[in-house]
């Protein structure tokens, strides 16, 4: 079924989108892959099999017309759009004051605004195609963590999710929020965070394609996933 489906994915060249992207190319999927890092999206674009199978759309999501082209862009290139994975996002250092109130207000746009232009730039499409549309939360988002306000942005992607579910309820959409916990990604600074075997991206990547696979009357609306030896 996938191999005319249309996945389009947000924050998609590097991390938990890069790999997500890599898995859902093999299990057939065209992509729409957006960020704002050119360089690395072209080259993802071009090893998953370039313009036929793969388009790089650079995107800022903090802007609502770069996220209208980027899905004008999806539609021209493949004629519709299935699949939307709401991943873009970063976080930072906590303390509510030790930090940079700069580097809040760009987190705060990218997790949240951002996510949510993101759903209603292709809600509409979604209905037509009666797809489906996943939000990358976090573990953060369901326990708050300490002086950290990128929790407070992942509390609300949690209730975005709910909040998109039940716009939709009924219309054959489909809304999953995916909520990692500690994976081996370049935010920390050795590279796997403070376990030894924290979640590694394709982990994640394979929630979202278990997620993508079920039946279309079955709505998976959370996965919460934490490695084995995290605690909280």
């Amino acid at each position: 079924m996938p191999a005319d489906r249309t996945m389009l994915i947000t924050g998609a060249s590097s991390g938990i989108g890069a790999a997500t992207a890599r898995q859902a190319a093999k299990a057939g999927y065209r992509l729409v892959l957006a960020a704002r890092s050119e360089d690395q999206l072209d080259a993802l674009a071009a090893e998953l099999g370039g313009p036929e199978r793969a388009i790089a759309v650079r995107t800022d999501v903090t802007e609502w017309e770069e996220q209208q082209a980027m899905v004008a862009a999806g539609i021209e290139a493949f004629g519709s759009i299935d699949v939307v994975f709401a991943n873009a996002g970063f976080g930072g250092p906590g303390g509510f004051t030790g930090s940079d109130p700069d580097a809040w207000k760009a987190m705060v746009l990218t997790n949240v605004y951002g996510a949510a232009l993101t759903v209603r730039a292709t809600l509409d499409h979604l209905r037509e195609t009666q797809g489906h549309i996943l939000l990358t939360g976090s573990v953060a988002g369901r326990r708050a963590i300490p002086g950290s306000l990128y929790s407070c942005t992942k509390w609300a992607v949690t209730a975005m999710g709910e909040a998109v579910r039940g716009e939709v309820a009924g219309s054959g959409v489909r809304v999953t929020l995916i909520e990692p916990g500690i994976v081996a990604t370049p935010f920390w600074d050795d590279g796997k965070g403070p376990i030894d075997k924290p979640l590694t991206e394709d982990d994640v990547a394979g929630a979202v394609l278990w997620a993508l696979s079920q039946p279309a009357h079955v709505d998976i609306n959370e996965i919460l996933m934490r490695p084995s030896a995290q605690a909280v």
